[in-house]
């Protein structure tokens, strides 16, 4: 049961792209403080945050680093039954400058707008180590998870995940235009890819982030070059065609 709870908690963590920070307010001993803050995952699957120094959220982190991510399913009719997530996590300030840059490129390819923040303003990139996860599938389906039941590494991240994006939004533009149409999402203004990880891809629309699932899983890229092309042919998503939609 952990095994496909951690597949669903996985994927609502890949696909929300924010969630409410908890922190422990300095300003107010004992009270938990809340913050909604955007994020994507990095290498090893964890949350990649870029926050204001001035911030109290911040200022809370730096006191005490253990913090919680709250993701809910976006545009629940009933949130009760939706599936939501709760990460316990330690944060960490990136100070190396390797891992900045590292952290800067993958950030910046989510959220290009963020790019200004960072360079008009004192923010700072952290990431959320995970410790255990709550999550909730809907009415009777509540779950711990370990964190070795929550995530996986990113196989891909790094040179290999930025070459096969850089060549797909400039060789595949159509491909990524069918991939969306076949999700149903919006054609304008022009989808871009964003990342890829082994099991679906990351499409930017304008400011709005949306995964893909890939029919089975990717550990190679020559396994996700096939499944892209399985998709660029395909006349509805093989999931929704497995299960008969």
């Amino acid at each position: 049961m952990s095994v496909k709870a951690g597949k669903h908690a996985r994927e609502l963590l890949l696909k929300e792209y924010h969630g409410v920070l908890s922190t422990h307010s300095k300003a107010m001993a004992g009270f938990p403080f809340g913050s909604v803050v955007p994020y994507c995952l990095d290498a090893r699957g964890w949350p990649l945050i870029l926050i204001s120094r001035i911030a109290q959220h911040t200022h809370n982190l730096q006191r005490d680093p253990k913090c919680s991510l709250l993701i809910g399913e976006r545009g629940a009719e009933d949130v009760q039954a939706a599936g939501r997530l709760t990460l316990l996590a330690e944060a960490r300030q990136l100070s190396d400058a390797g891992e900045i840059a590292a952290a800067a490129e993958r950030y910046y390819r989510y959220f290009p707008q963020a790019s200004d923040y960072h360079r008009t303003h004192d923010f700072d990139f952290w990431c959320l180590e995970p410790v255990r996860a709550r999550f909730i599938g809907g009415f009777g389906e509540i779950h711990w998870l370990s964190v070795g039941d929550l995530l996986l590494d990113n196989p891909f991240a790094g040179d290999t995940e930025r070459g096969m994006v850089e060549h797909m939004n400039g060789d595949h533009a159509e491909a990524i235009a069918h991939y969306a149409a076949l999700r149903g999402l919006p054609g304008e203004p022009a989808a871009q890819m964003v990342g890829i990880d082994s099991e679906g891809f990351h499409l930017r629309i304008g400011r709005v982030l949306h995964w893909l699932p890939f029919p089975t899983p990717c550990n190679n890229p020559g396994a996700v070059r096939q499944a892209l092309v399985s998709l660029a042919r395909a006349s509805v998503w093989p999931e929704a065609e497995a299960r008969g939609a």
